[in-house]
């Protein structure tokens, strides 16, 4: 029993009471007056009777009075700070609530106020501790859970856990014989004792450049010793927080499959060589043979003969031009990255360098092409340069450019012969064209000079989309424990709850209004799934007034296109099946899903709890318990963009209830009918709401 009540109960007996002893009182004086021998009509007529009754009328009432008085100033002075202090200390036991208690909630209740004051703030300071250090324990947990699921994701490859300053902190068996086949393997060791650092750097740099926590970059990386050449995949690690990133590389040994790939396209090469040279001098004899040396149908035999081999080299060599590159163990490269990357090789160096890029991907490895050009650049005299990187029909044509002198073939094919990295001596700038089979060639433009390079072109850019969620959703305690047949009799802790709220065109709708957004979050054994999520916007069939448009700030043109209300409910009541609803002033939201309910056959006869009322049993009615109100006590913080819209306060609801929850557990208050019997209590909240 609540401590106002008491004492309010308390008063009431001593009224009685005083007014039971003020009549006995009365009642001795006319019975001394009678043994005094005064008759009873003496009395009467005396006025001494009428004496006695107005003393007692006034006593009782300044009695009730002094009563009411005491009571109100102890009730306002004592009973009620009572009550509010025990419902914040239990807020700050129960509900996660680490604000300082108001230092004037308990000014007349002597020491208690500052004893409750000491206890919640050691109780925050314990709780502070205790989370930092759990905080601690599960980022340790989580982190190598995720670089543990990292890594099973590419086995059977070779697999190396490296650190953000590039150190190995983990190697698989396929990774360790890998790194023993260079050099002795080492936990600790920098990855550059074993693989150039060049086109490791400049993937590590892309990847933290996207800021894209699922992305990958596929690379070539060259041995430091056997001159092995590797693919490898590069995949950042979730970081800790103010900590840089390590990352997941997997390895995989390529330099047989690219030396037999090089082999087959220099053969096929030199094929088509040897072939379309003789048929095109074939063709050119013919045509010098005098007329009498051969008879015109052998010519014409012979020029049919020779122009169908010259046909079919030019195609088969085509055709080789379309195929070649298929399983190409490039990477995947954007125009714009690689041409940022020459822009950042030549910084410094006094050289300005403009440039201009298509929307492309490219199958290239981005390292090398940037050592190339930048090799060249630096070999050139001139200072200023334009590079530009456009479609050229099925590929890309890179052409840099400068004003001056056409570039001389002697000296470009000895800059080629020139390591585009002096850590990489062993690849050159021309085993960068013979890896990406392509050539390069200076040329005479208006301006001045250029060299072309041509790029094999994987397709064109597209907006980036946004990372997909990679959190695994769980609950291993579901498949655990019988479920309850009656959810009266349910704890409340293995109920499924479904939490949402609605946007309107108004706060009438017995006189219109309709939703135009509803939003739902789901818990499941005390926890909100963050990936089960309802959201959608609603085409009320009517205008939005203005004044509803600045509180939620949803337009007509936005709920233009969106679903009517019947198709929403289906989906909703298709969302919420089997779980109890909740909501704050659940009957206005469930009034718009109730009136649709004919429409689209199907009744949303879930349970339902309504946050206000659990606001009122542990706080009372005395309390405010808007939302705003009830998410302030409990510490909880509505994002100002997230206000008024229909799942940011499906959210905050969610959050509250999850602190009210160990609340009313704290309270004795485990199961749902035990919550129902309490919350009756407070219906009238709803209809001074309503």
């Amino acid at each position: 029993m609540r401590v106002r009540l008491q004492l309010f109960l308390i008063f009431v007996a001593l009224a009685l009471a005083a007014l039971a002893a003020l009549l006995a009182g009365l009642w001795l004086g006319y019975h001394h007056l009678a043994q005094a021998g005064a008759t009873l009509a003496a009395v009467v007529r005396s006025g001494v009777m009428a004496g006695f009754v107005q003393a007692g009328v006034v006593s009782g009432f300044a009695l009730l009075g002094l009563m009411a008085g005491v009571w109100l100033l102890l009730d306002m002075r004592f009973a009620k700070p009572i009550d509010q202090l025990a419902g914040d200390l239990r807020a700050r036991v129960h509900g996660d609530v680490t604000a300082a208690l108001p230092a004037r909630q308990a000014l007349h209740l002597g020491d208690l106020g500052p004893a409750a004051r000491a206890a919640s703030d050691s109780l925050a300071q314990t709780r502070s501790a205790l989370a930092e250090a759990v905080a601690r324990e599960t980022a340790r947990l989580s982190g190598e859970n995720a670089r543990l699921g990292a890594l099973l994701a590419d086995v059977p490859a070779g697999v190396l856990l490296c650190s953000a300053d590039h150190r190995i902190v983990f190697y698989n068996g396929l990774g360790v014989g890998l790194l023993r086949a260079i050099g002795p393997a080492g936990l600790g060791r920098s990855l550059f004792d074993y693989l150039h650092a060049g086109p490791l750097q400049h993937a590590y740099g892309r990847l933290c450049a996207t800021g894209d926590a699922d992305a990958a970059s596929d690379l070539l990386c060259s041995t430091r010793a056997g001159a092995r050449v590797l693919a490898a995949r590069m995949r950042l690690l979730q970081p800790e927080a103010g900590a840089a990133a390590g990352y997941v590389l997997t390895l995989q040994d390529v330099t047989a499959d690219l030396n037999a790939a090089a082999r087959r396209e220099a053969l096929v090469v030199e094929m088509f060589d040897r072939f379309g040279r003789p048929a095109a001098n074939l063709a050119t004899l013919i045509e010098a043979l005098p007329n009498p040396a051969l008879p015109p149908d052998l010519r014409e035999a012979l020029q049919g003969e020779v122009a169908r081999l010259g046909q079919a080299v030019t195609e088969l060599s085509q055709r080789h031009d379309q195929s070649r590159g298929e399983d190409w163990p490039l990477m995947l490269t954007r125009a714009s990255d690689l041409l940022d990357g020459v822009a950042a090789q030549v910084a410094g160096s006094g050289v300005l360098l403009s440039q201009k890029a298509a929307p492309l991907l490219l199958h290239c490895n981005g390292f090398e092409v940037i050592g190339l050009l930048a090799l060249l650049v630096r070999n050139l005299p001139a200072r200023r340069f334009h590079l530009s990187l456009e479609e050229d029909g099925s590929d890309a044509l890179l052409r840099l450019s400068w004003q001056g002198e056409v570039l001389a073939l002697a000296d470009l094919e000895a800059w080629l012969a020139q390591p585009i990295d002096p850590a990489m001596p062993e690849i050159s700038g021309r085993a960068v064209l013979v890896a990406h089979a392509t050539d390069i060639w200076p040329e005479t433009t208006a301006q001045g000079a250029a060299l072309c390079l041509p790029l094999r072109v994987a397709r064109r850019e597209t907006a980036r989309p946004d990372p997909v969620l990679r959190d695994v959703v769980y609950d291993f305690d579901l498949l655990s424990g019988a479920r309850n047949a009656s959810v009266a009799e349910a704890r409340l802790d293995a109920l499924t709850y479904v939490v949402f709220d609605s946007e309107t065109t108004g706060l009438l709708p017995d006189q219109g209004d309709e939703v135009v957004q509803i939003a739902a979050v789901r818990i499941v054994n005390g926890r909100r799934l963050k990936t089960e999520v309802f959201d959608m916007l609603v085409n009320p069939q009517r205008k939005i007034p203005a004044a509803s448009t600045k509180v939620h700030g949803i337009t007509d043109a936005m709920v233009a296109d969106a679903p009517p209300m019947a198709e929403v409910a289906r989906r909703l009541h298709d969302f919420a099946a089997g779980a109890v609803l909740i909501a704050h002033n659940a009957p206005f939201d469930m009034q718009f899903l109730r009136r649709i309910e004919g429409q689209i056959g199907l009744r949303f006869d879930n349970p339902i709890l309504d946050t206000v009322l659990l606001s009122a049993v542990i706080w009372g009615q005395h309390e405010t318990h808007t939302l705003d109100a009830l998410t302030h006590r409990l510490g909880i913080t509505i994002p100002e963009e997230a206000r008024h819209t229909a799942l940011g306060d499906a959210i905050a609801t969610a959050d509250a209830f999850l602190k009210l929850l160990p609340m009313l557990q704290g309270r004795g208050l485990t199961r749902f009918d035990e919550v129902l019997t309490q919350v009756r209590q407070h219906g009238r909240l709803l209809k001074d709401l309503n």
